[in-house]
């Protein structure tokens, strides 16, 4: 389950990055429309690509041990 939420927001990630390419290549780039959906597409990228972060370091994270105090603690 966690590998095909990764992939998912890799590719969620990549798909804004192609459209920034596309707007590049179109030469839609200098105008404000342009330049407004490429904010927004990075935003898109950056939010998805974060995600991906987080879950890969959560995935490597060990379990550490549980807090002081715990009732699993005393006995």
């Amino acid at each position: 389950m966690l590998a095909v939420m990764l992939l998912i927001s890799i590719v969620l990630g990549l798909i804004p990055l192609a459209g920034i390419a596309w707007i590049v290549v179109s030469g839609t780039m200098t105008t404000v429309d342009g330049l407004f959906e490429i904010l927004i597409m990075l935003s898109l990228s950056a939010v998805f690509f974060l995600n991906a972060f987080w879950e890969l370091r959560g995935k490597n994270k060990p379990a550490g041990p549980s807090k002081p105090g715990s009732p699993s603690d005393e006995g």
